[in-house]
């Protein structure tokens, strides 16, 4: 997992900083902020530390509602789960005590005009990517009609030929020669480019092109979500076999599946038109269609006639 600190966040989002700002060095330790409710109450076990927390307006407004006595406990309590900094929502006032504690212990305390629910979302969506573990192979990432695919292939396949002919479609390119993969999830892979490559597609006999000084912005996309993964290979006389295939195929990055497709190249085959063709079939199955499983029930009753 990738290092992140109290400064990065603070310099993508401006927050504010109240307090500690000799302190933004703090490491972030885990990917999800919490909201506190028991962790005003006393330390318990059971609750991971090193969360970032974050007062919204209900937390502020009960700490209000308390004695400066019972205020500088809860804050006390609070400061014992070792938060790397505490962000206060909506633009509120301190409670009272939280400069004090969180200044002998070191902790920044931040501040937002955003509410709970937006400066929530938006800190766990950046501090996931952020901290995702990620690995950069080879190959070409594109976004059609809204999945992700993934284009693998031995150098020199047409992977960003291919690539060309999608953008000129209307789809578009993500990373090319290298992407760069983050585990979010068990389930999820977002595919992204490694910030050199941003923007650019090499193409061989041409050579390399800003897509979107060519084709405007529309013809690029800073990362997605990586849905497929189609491998370009050399055309093998008698080998495809698949126009039934009952097994789907799964490639693996480290330990997410993806959905694996092989397609072999001759002179002639609209490559770009089977991808388009491949993404359109992967969304319809993820709603619930399978054209083999409508085409299987359609022959169920020849079968029973014989």
């Amino acid at each position: 997992m990738k290092q992140l600190a109290v400064e990065n966040i603070v310099n993508q989002f401006s927050f504010e900083i109240l307090s500690g700002s000799g302190h933004l060095n703090r490491p972030l330790k885990k990917t999800k902020v919490r909201r506190p409710g028991l962790e005003f109450m006393d330390t318990f076990d059971f609750i991971a530390k090193g969360h970032i927390q974050i007062l919204g307006k209900n937390e502020v407004n009960y700490l209000h509602t308390l004695t400066d006595e019972e205020c500088k406990q809860r804050i006390s309590n609070l400061v014992e789960y070792d938060p790397p900094c505490i962000l206060i929502t909506s633009n509120q006032e301190q409670p009272f005590g939280l400069h004090t504690f969180c200044t002998e212990n070191g902790i920044p305390v931040l501040r937002t005009p955003d509410t709970m629910g937006v400066a929530s979302s938006k800190l766990d969506a950046f501090v996931i990517s952020s901290m995702a573990e990620e690995i950069a192979i080879h190959g070409v990432l594109v976004n059609v009609s809204g999945i992700g695919v993934l284009l693998r292939g031995k150098s020199g396949v047409g992977k960003s030929e291919t690539a060309h002919t999608l953008i000129g479609r209307g789809h578009r390119l993500v990373a090319d020669d290298i992407v760069v993969l983050r585990k979010l999830s068990p389930q999820t892979l977002l595919g992204t480019h490694n910030q050199t490559n941003r923007e650019f597609l090499a193409l061989r006999s041409i050579g390399l092109m800003n897509v979107v000084r060519l084709y405007g912005r529309a013809a690029f996309q800073e990362e997605t979500r990586i849905a497929l993964d189609i491998e370009l290979t050399e055309w093998k006389d008698n080998s495809l076999n698949n126009q039934l295939e009952l097994d789907e195929k799964f490639s693996e990055y480290m330990g997410v599946p993806v959905p694996y497709i092989q397609i072999q190249l001759q002179p002639g085959r609209d490559v770009a038109g089977l991808i388009e063709a491949a993404s359109n079939n992967w969304y319809l199955q993820q709603q619930g269609y399978s054209a083999l499983d409508e085409f299987m029930e359609r022959l169920e009753p020849e079968f029973k006639q014989e």
